[in-house]
């Protein structure tokens, strides 16, 4: 208390008890008014300035009592109104930090009185008394010396005064403040249990509370569901019920046959097809049975709902119309809402464009920040001028010493072989154009990257003939999804058996969207296959460099020591997906056959590429240094670590997908989140991830055989991965909880009703199979349909003739 004392004056502060500051006034004016203190040498006992005659002990209590008489007359009525037990003990603690050691002359009588007295007061039956008070050499700014106080605490024979009373009951209760009752503590964790266990409560009935509302949203949402269901159906069985009276109508009118969707035709049979069908035209067309087709023939296209042909645009023009109607809406409505971290987070995640959108930091680094080098920044007049069709010299022979270094072949490559393109799209046309005539097909193994079918068909009429992969694994079969040269085999037999003229096969490596990469072996079966059958071989190996993991090996074509078919044999590649760089279009063929060179040169006037850009380009394959040490390493590791990332949420879902080590995509399996194996719940769902903001590709796009198979891309940044997995998980998680409910709920309308009510399954069964039937226009097949969805329904039950009136 003196040392807070001290530390309150010496520091100018303002006192926080009154008291407590007065009596310590008192104090400080006493202590200046004593004589100078003498530090005697045994056991730092304090004496008087001049020592009395009869010994140290004796001058000493003389000394003490003289004090003690002056000290009580001459200040004990300031003292006496100092009342210590107000003092609260723990505002007016001892501070930490000790003060600076001060050095005093000796002092007079009445000090060492007034320590003795002030200890042994303190001592007196207090617990605090019997704490050891360690001995130190300085001296307290207060004018006491710790020594003296130590040794003085020893006196235990010394009466108290009566004038320190006060101060020993305010160490007892001080003492007795800091005891604590075990009752209390218990009381206190009583609370607090009984506090937790209310809080606890409450949590739960919100908890059950926000359970019944979502059960009750579920449940209304399935009524809702259930009647569109039920509508859709009735539309659907007057549909054939109209179908069957067009029938009849003609079998007596001898008008001609409603025509179905048209499949494989050329275009004025197609758009007669279109406009006899939807547009209200001329009813008079070709046979029905031509329309009709096989599962394993030929690509083809349907009609959106409500289309109708255009009296502004020719035959070709109506078909581009429908192909940019019904290819593009998920696309179309990404760029209407674009996810943006920023300014729209709500936007829609792009998981279903094949680009690479984790190394546009390298390349706006090369292409863009060294600009203003000379080796990308040139403007020269040859490169304002009209180009060699095929490209120029300079870039072709980049590209031939490029393709010869990366596809290690066997001998360098030749810059005449070399054509130049904007991009692998208008290769697939020109191509296709150059080797075969309208109506002729090209054979290709399915799921396959769906842009080709647009790209063969819109210029070159030309079709493909599909040869159907599936996820068993059956007879020669060792992995899902894997081409087989007898697969291709029979797909090329079932085509010419329908009178398909097939002219050439296409070849995806690595394959998209599968990501398999194919062994050297199995390229030289594919390409022996296609030389005894006199076919041309088209590979596309534009994801060459997208291989991630160490553990698998590209081989491309181009590597091989022998080509068993040079001449029918081109390969493609370009820049847009391994160098990230998919808005620049530039691609390149090569191909060692002048005439397809020279043929698709031709094409070139409509799809070069400009001066300034094969000049970057070329320079971007020239640095080799840059490709190798900084580019490459960091993609593979980028697209390795997103493609973990996304196939390690796919096992925490439980979602079987192929694990492949090559492209920008993983081939997953949704097949058991359809409540029927259909492609029209297959888009269903598909609608229901872009309506939960995340863009994917169902399994039809790419002419998969088997519904439920989507594609994603993850070769994007580690936010947007994150984002869109998460609204992948909620829509799945919501799907499931929809499947468990109705299958809960079947068994009970089975018992109140007689039967399952099997709604669902005939709408998308019927949906899927109506094209094949309606295209036959066969009446047995639409009154066998017909009978079919009234066995398996309680339609007629539920809509008597009442009702219908």
């Amino acid at each position: 208390m003196k040392l807070e004392y001290r530390r309150i004056k010496d520091n100018s502060k303002a006192p926080r008890g009154g008291r407590t500051w007065k009596f310590y006034d008192v104090m400080d004016r006493v202590l200046n008014s004593r004589p100078a203190l003498a530090y005697g040498p045994m056991g730092g006992g304090v004496m008087a300035s001049q020592v009395l005659p009869g010994g140290m002990m004796d001058g000493y209590h003389h000394q003490f009592a003289a004090s003690a008489l002056h000290f009580g007359h001459s200040q004990h009525a300031e003292l006496m109104e100092i009342k210590c037990e107000e003092v609260n003990s723990d505002e007016h603690c001892l501070s930490p930090e000790p003060p600076a050691a001060v050095s005093y002359q000796q002092g007079c009588p009445e000090e060492h009185e007034m320590e003795r007295a002030f200890l042994e007061r303190a001592q007196n039956d207090s617990p605090i008394s019997r704490v050891e008070i360690p001995i130190e050499t300085s001296v307290s700014p207060s004018g006491f010396s710790e020594p003296s106080m130590a040794n003085s605490s020893r006196m235990q024979n010394v009466v108290p005064r009566p004038g320190f009373s006060a101060l020993h009951r305010l160490r007892k209760k001080r003492k007795g403040q800091r005891v604590k009752d075990p009752l209390d503590d218990l009381l206190l964790k009583t609370l607090t249990s009984q506090r937790a266990m209310e809080e606890r409560f409450l949590q739960m009935e919100e908890r059950r509370f926000q359970r019944d509302l979502d059960v009750e949203e579920r449940r209304m949402q399935l009524e809702q569901r259930r009647f569109e269901l039920e509508r859709e159906h009735e539309f659907r069985m007057f549909d054939v019920f109209a179908q069957m009276l067009s029938i009849l109508k003609r079998s007596h009118g001898g008008a001609s046959p409603s025509l179905a969707m048209p499949r494989g035709l050329d275009f004025s049979q197609t758009l007669s097809e279109l406009t006899g069908r939807v547009g209200g035209g001329d009813q008079r067309g070709p046979r029905a049975g031509r329309l009709a087709v096989s599962r394993g023939d030929t690509c083809g296209f349907c009609p959106p709902e409500g289309f109708r042909r255009s009296p502004y645009l020719s035959a070709r023009g109506n078909v581009a119309n429908i192909f940019r109607g019904s290819d593009e809406e998920g696309y179309k409505a990404y760029h209407a809402d674009k996810y943006d971290e920023d300014t729209n987070p709500n936007g829609i995640i792009n998981f279903g464009t094949s680009e690479n959108k984790l190394c546009f930091d390298l390349m706006s680094k090369r292409l863009k920040e060294q600009l203003t080098q000379t080796d990308m920044n040139l403007m020269e007049p040859l490169l304002l001028q009209y180009p060699d069709w095929k490209g120029h010299m300079f870039l072709r022979e980049e590209v031939a010493r490029f393709l010869t270094y990366y596809c290690k072949a066997p001998a360098p490559l030749k810059a005449e072989n070399v054509i130049v393109l904007n991009g692998c799209g208008s290769l697939f046309s020109a191509l296709a154009t150059v080797l075969c005539d309208p109506g002729e097909a090209v054979l290709i193994a399915t799921p396959f990257y769906g842009g080709i079918t647009q790209s063969v068909f819109l210029y070159g009429n030309v079709k493909l003939v599909y040869a159907y992969l599936d996820s068993k694994i059956t007879g020669t079969s060792t992995r899902p999804f894997q081409l087989t040269v007898e697969k291709l085999e029979k797909a090329l037999q079932d085509a010419q058996a329908e009178g398909e003229t097939v002219r050439a096969l296409i070849l995806l490596n690595p394959q998209n969207p599968l990501g398999d990469i194919y062994s050297l072996s199995e390229l030289r079966d594919y390409l022996e296959f296609a030389k005894r059958h006199e076919l041309h071989v088209i590979v596309d190996e534009i994801y060459m460099l997208s291989v991630f993991d160490e553990s698998a090996t590209f081989h491309s074509v181009l590597g091989m020591d022998r080509l068993p078919d040079p001449q029918r044999t081109h390969v493609m590649w370009g820049i847009s997906k391994d160098f990230a760089v998919s808005g620049i279009r530039f691609g390149t063929l090569y191909t060692e056959n002048q005439d397809v060179a020279n043929a698709v040169a031709s094409l070139c006037y409509f799809h070069g590429v400009c001066g300034p850009v094969q000049h970057k380009v070329a320079q971007l394959l020239r640095d080799r240094e840059w490709i190798n040490q900084v580019y490459l390493r960091a993609n593979r590791a980028r697209l390795k670590a997103a493609h973990t990332y996304v196939t390690d949420e796919l096992k925490t879902l439980g979602v079987p997908f192929l694990n492949r080590n090559a492209g920008f995509f993983v081939w997953i399996d949704f097949r058991k989140y359809l409540r029927t194996g259909t492609f029209e719940e297959e888009m269903l769902l598909w609608r229901r991830f872009l309506d939960n903001k995340v863009l994917l590709s169902c399994g039809k796009a790419f002419e998969c055989s088997e519904p439920g198979w989507f594609r994603i891309i993850f070769a994007d940044k580690t936010h947007r991965l994150q984002l869109g997995m998460q609204r992948i998980r909620k829509v799945l998680e919501e799907r499931e909880q929809e499947i468990l409910s109705e299958e809960k709920e079947q068994p009970c309308q089975s018992d109140q009703d007689g039967k399952a009510d099997s709604t669902d399954e005939v709408i998308f069964v019927s949906r899927h199979q109506e094209s094949s039937c309606a295209g036959s226009s066969n009446l047995s097949d639409l009154i066998g349909l017909l009978q079919q969805q009234m066995r398996s329904s309680d339609w007629l039950q539920k809509n008597t003739a009442e009702q219908l009136a």
